[in-house]
């Protein structure tokens, strides 16, 4: 399926060595402001080749809004963006067209398939995500209407974690780094790697404000449920955590239950969501990234015969994914809200009466 949401959706196209990449957004409300500087600025924010903790592979990103726009506002008809590839070197990628390369989809593609595009992964290339980062500007906007605010940042490089979250930071940070007192030590990791030819893991994360209470859909298409959805179909996610997430694993419920008082909860362990639907409070998400799987030491593998070879890669590849892949977290968790925003219009009589009555 390439396609994600139910009353706000988006469908995304395209390969990273193909000639572009693109989305289809639908049910965006008629008469939203298309701000296309933002998208553009939030696709400038996880484009390649920024600085020298990301890819050497250039890409302007430059996005073109091909349709459901009139003199600047929705019209209620599908958005089409798309952006042209520009910078694609599909010569690295000659000498591993008849192997697996390991931590790829190479192998379970094939396998499905049949057969795969060989350059950069193809469809399973994170260049998908400069699509998502489209559709999520598109719905952000549509939150920003609303008084709703979607942040995201790194807390973690390897096991160097944050121990304050400073959003008003990672604007200023090279790597969107929540914590300028490990900044430096995390920057100095991602380089250590780098320069081995080895790469990192990290921890982004997502904080919504602003977002109303009944956001979430018993019981198939809860709120927590949907986040994980949305962010494990991220490139290179292996977890997701909820408020306080595994470690709630470990309390008892004197300690994980956030008291309720008439100005509102105590704590807030639950990380904004309680029985699948939003409380009222702060939407907290962690997003785990495991270390970008294409390194250039020499790995073992096999050929589509099965034949065993050693693995020597070429091209050019982001050290640490999980400082470009914040971005994408952050919109997916806007399209998310947007989703359950439409959706939640009919929960309610009342709400149907104000439209229709």
């Amino acid at each position: 399926m390439n396609t994600f949401g139910k009353a706000f959706s988006f469908t995304t196209f395209g390969e990273s060595h193909g000639k572009a990449v693109g989305c289809v957004v639908d049910g965006v409300p008629a008469g939203l402001n298309i701000d296309s500087a933002f998208i553009q600025n939030e696709l400038d924010r996880r484009r390649p080749g920024l600085n020298k903790f990301s890819t050497a592979r250039k890409e302007g990103d430059k996005v073109e809004i091909l349709s459901g726009v009139f003199e600047g506002l929705s019209t209620g008809t599908p958005i089409a963006l798309v952006i042209f590839n520009e910078d694609q070197k599909s010569g690295d990628y000659e000498s591993i067209k008849n192997l697996f390369r390991p931590g790829h989809a190479d192998f379970t593609y094939f396998h499905k398939y049949g057969l795969r595009d060989y350059r950069g992964g193809g469809r399973s290339s994170a260049r998908e995500t400069a699509a998502r980062v489209a559709a999520g500007a598109v719905a952000k906007l549509l939150l920003q209407s609303l008084h709703v605010k979607v942040q995201s940042g790194v807390c973690a490089i390897g096991e160097i974690e944050a121990k304050n979250y400073d959003f008003s930071h990672v604007a200023h940070s090279e790597i969107y780094a929540l914590d300028s007192a490990v900044e430096e030590a995390q920057k100095a990791l991602i380089k250590e790697v780098k320069e081995a030819h080895d790469s990192v893991g990290g921890v982004a994360m997502v904080r919504i404000e602003g977002a109303p209470k009944g956001l979430g859909e018993p019981i198939y298409y809860k709120l927590d449920a949907l986040l994980a959805d949305a962010m494990m179909g991220i490139n290179g996610v292996k977890a997701v955590e909820i408020g306080e997430g595994c470690h709630a694993s470990k309390l008892r419920g004197s300690q994980n239950n956030d008291a309720i008082t008439q100005e509102g909860f105590v704590t807030n362990k639950s990380g904004g969501i309680l029985g699948g639907i939003s409380n009222g409070d702060v939407i907290t998400c962690k997003v785990y990234f495991k270390p970008t799987p294409s390194i250039f030491l020499p790995q073992n593998t096999i050929d589509k015969e099965g034949h065993a070879l050693t693995c020597n890669l070429k091209g050019r590849h982001d050290p640490c994914i999980a400082v470009r892949g914040s971005v994408v977290a952050e919109s997916m968790a806007a399209l998310v809200i947007a989703d359950l925003l439409l959706l939640n219009m009919g929960s309610k009589l009342e709400n149907l009466q104000k439209v229709y009555m």
